[in-house]
């Protein structure tokens, strides 16, 4: 389900319940939501209020991620709204706000949402959590065939 997140309405969630938050930039915070896509196999995209910083070619190598900034003319809000009416299939999106504004126009397409807090608490629990070990080759490859001859041997096959 593709997610569009109001970033900076992230950001000050972030600042409402996490110590040390001051040090998330909207470059980190990127980072950080791509990781958690990348590990839950979804795409998402992020609008942020202003321009954003002069050099953005940091944010290029963001994969599962694309990043926008509202501009001057408008405000992230209303990029989101235009992206909520101009899709083609609104109820696979989810919206990630606590703005009630957002959550009116999603509502009215029938587009899922989510508050800024329980999708920030969501993605720490699954980043958070250990990765599981990657097997080793050799296990999809089967036995060789010097030990399929020792394991014959042995029962006499």
């Amino acid at each position: 389900m593709p997610l569009i997140i109001d970033g900076h309405n992230l950001l000050h969630s972030i600042k409402k319940v996490t110590e040390g938050s001051e040090s998330i930039s909207e470059f980190r915070l990127c980072r950080i939501i791509s990781e958690y896509l990348r590990l839950t196999d979804e795409k998402g995209e992020i609008v942020f209020d202003g321009t954003g910083p002069q050099d953005k070619s940091l944010f290029d190598n963001i994969n599962t991620l694309e990043v926008f900034f509202a501009g001057l003319g408008s405000d992230a809000d209303a990029v989101i709204e235009s992206k909520i009416k101009a899709s083609t299939a609104p109820k696979r999106l989810t919206i990630v706000s606590a703005d009630r504004r957002l959550w009116d126009a999603a509502r009215g397409r029938k587009a899922a949402v989510v508050k800024s807090q329980v999708f920030w608490e969501k993605l720490c629990r699954r980043l958070s959590r250990k990765k599981a070990a990657k097997e080793p080759p050799a296990k999809h490859l089967g036995i060789t065939e010097s030990e399929t001859e020792q394991w014959m041997k042995l029962f006499e096959l």
